[in-house]
């Protein structure tokens, strides 16, 4: 089954990739197995944030298996 495309994805693309950016959600489409990120751009929020435990990726999009 081909994995959908979204207009962030940069698998096909990697030089447009943001390198070193590590993610362990196995259910997300820019997880790949190595645990990196292939989003070709992340949004991190909320805005009101005063921990890291008080933020999300705004960038996740569930797999469909």
């Amino acid at each position: 089954m081909e994995e959908k495309k979204y207009e962030t994805d940069c698998k096909a693309n990697k030089k447009n990739c943001i390198s070193g950016v590590m993610c362990e959600v196995k259910n997300c489409v820019y997880h790949d197995e190595n645990n990196a990120c292939y989003a070709g751009r992340i949004s991190v929020g909320p805005r009101e944030a005063d921990s890291s435990a008080g933020t999300a990726c705004a960038t996740f999009k569930p797999k469909h298996y």
